[in-house]
């Protein structure tokens, strides 16, 4: 081969680099909170749901389901009721979960079986709070786990620094809660995607929100928020009642 097919060749692998990816492969990134809704856009020229097949993967070295097949929803899925296919073949899921987290590919062809364009690939990512305690009064120590569920291409912590990925809680006025604040004890673990909040209930806390966030590049993404429900002052409110219907009945 000549000098210059040589040049040629090194070219087009570099063009095709910069199109596609270092990886090869062009990701749109997705973050919501558990309990919403999501629209995952194909990015594909076909607007023919027929023609349009989703897949999923939770893990990266899992096989794929078949979630969409030419514009049919599979039914032998889990996530089966809450699927449905957009105008624009974009796949939307109702009432997200924890478990909806991974990688979904929307693939579609021509004439049944010719491959229409590359495939678009979306990493769904899932932000989803809860409590250590079952039973919340004033008093007693709680503790809000706040956990980034993402797609395990690489560990969480090399996409923590690579995509500049935070999580961080802020109270209800939008303050960011530091560890130099006394009252609360928080513990960030990058490797799990994981930052929680433990705090000593005051009564002035009922009904009091604190709201974890996720942010990329400084931009927000997504956020839970957490309402403390003091059992507490429902207990108390319960007392009163039946104390007042006993004098009632009295």
């Amino acid at each position: 081969m000549s000098d210059e097919c040589h040049v040629c060749l090194l070219g087009l692998i570099f063009l095709s680099s910069l199109l596609t990816g270092i990886s090869g492969v062009k990701v749109t990134n997705v973050f919501i909170s558990s309990g919403e809704n999501v629209r995952l856009s194909c990015n594909n020229a076909l607007h023919d749901l027929k023609s349009t097949t989703w897949f999923y993967n939770r893990f990266r070295d899992s096989a794929a389901v078949e979630l969409i097949y030419l514009g049919i929803k599979k039914k032998d899925t889990e996530s089966h009721e809450r699927l449905s296919l957009g105008s624009d073949c974009s796949l939307n899921i109702r009432n997200i979960s924890k478990e909806d987290y991974g990688s979904y590919t929307c693939r579609q062809y021509v004439n049944g079986d010719q491959k229409q364009g590359p495939d678009a690939h979306v990493y769904l990512h899932i932000l989803h709070v809860s409590s250590s305690q079952t039973e919340i009064s004033a008093g007693r120590s709680v503790t809000l786990f706040c956990q980034l569920y993402s797609f395990a291409e690489v560990s969480c912590d090399d996409r923590i620094r690579s995509e500049r990925i935070e999580l961080f809680w802020v109270n209800q006025a939008g303050v960011k809660l530091t560890r130099s604040d006394s009252r609360y004890q928080i513990l960030s673990s990058s490797d799990h995607c994981i930052i929680t909040l433990n705090t000593t209930l005051l009564n002035e806390d009922h009904n009091r929100e604190w709201r974890c966030e996720v942010t990329q590049r400084d931009q927000v993404k997504s956020s839970v928020t957490y309402t403390v429900k003091s059992s507490g002052e429902k207990q108390a409110h319960q007392s009163v009642m039946e104390e007042f219907l006993l004098d009632v009945q009295l």
